[in-house]
């Protein structure tokens, strides 16, 4: 079975770092990625500077990549970064949604309802530039304001406007294989998208939570290199699960990902030279197993 993993360090694990990472290591990075064998990467956010500087540089890193065999996308929150994105070349983008009104306001200043809308406009406008789009409802499992979510608040959001893809995330890390289950397996009653999932590894659960969400029916799943990452206006927000640990259990359970460990290895190593301190992910620490990989992978 082949599982669909989109990189999502380049946006998600970068934005959260106090240190802001020079365009050419960015590029060199996502190349690194795709040389791995990443065929979907969150390459950037179009997004005011002020609010992520990390990413203030997406049009640069954008123009100095050539992957003809890699889908880019970028994250967008309106009208203005829509049109940054279709002017920059990106097929595909990715539109957040937050599932409480007071996360909403602090990561998009606007409530829930108000997003609809203007998500509903956005989406259709990318419709029409020919753009993928992916729909992500963040907090989808619980808020670091408001608590515990409302399954049902994500069902509503989930039909709320004309998306390609649902993406479920768990922007804290609060989800549990069981409730992982339950929300995937709902998410499919009321919609024939197909059904993505974001976990971030905030309380160790991230890896078993993403298994859950598999047999439940995802088809894909968002991780990170190195797992860093986390989200800037979520208070304690840690990084995603980890590209590398991720693949490397996924291929020792037989799946496919289309993916290299030690490729994926090559560029974790830059992350964490680039960024200065040992990142989250594990593989690195160790041996892959069983040796040699390289000639058992795809």
């Amino acid at each position: 079975m082949l599982i669909d993993i989109v990189e999502v360090g380049p946006r998600d694990g970068l934005q959260n770092e106090a240190v802001t990472v020079p365009t050419a290591e960015k590029i060199e990075f996502v190349r690194r990625l795709a040389a791995a064998g990443a065929r979907r990467i969150e390459v950037t956010s179009f997004v005011r500077p002020d609010r992520v500087p990390q990413l203030a540089d997406a049009e640069e890193v954008l123009a100095g990549l050539d992957l003809p065999d890699v889908t880019i996308s970028a994250l967008v929150f309106n009208e203005r970064g829509l049109r940054r994105a279709a002017a920059a070349g990106v097929p595909e983008v990715n539109l957040v949604m937050v599932a409480t009104d007071t996360f909403s306001r602090r990561n998009q200043g606007m409530v829930v309802a108000d997003a609809v809308a203007s998500y509903q406009r956005l989406a259709a406008q990318a419709h029409d530039l020919g753009m993928r789009v992916t729909l992500t409802i963040g907090a989808s499992w619980g808020c670091p304001f408001e608590g515990e979510v409302d399954p049902g608040r994500v069902l509503e959001l989930v039909g709320s406007f004309e998306a390609d893809e649902v993406c479920l995330a768990d922007t804290i890390g609060v989800a549990t294989p069981g409730r992982a289950t339950a929300l995937v397996g709902a998410v499919r009653d009321v919609t024939a998208l197909p059904v993505r999932c974001h976990f971030h590894n905030t309380r160790n659960s991230g890896y078993a939570n993403a298994y859950a969400a598999l047999a439940a029916g995802a088809v894909a799943l968002d991780a990170s290199s190195g797992g860093i990452g986390g989200c800037p206006f979520a208070p304690r927000a840690t990084g995603n699960i980890a590209t590398e640990d991720l693949a490397w259990a996924l291929h020792r359970d037989g799946y496919e990902t289309g993916l290299s460990v030690p490729g994926l290895l090559h560029a974790s190593e830059l992350v964490e030279r680039t960024l200065g301190r040992q990142v989250p992910a594990l593989l690195g620490r160790t041996d892959p197993f069983p040796q040699p990989e390289a000639a058992t992978e795809s």
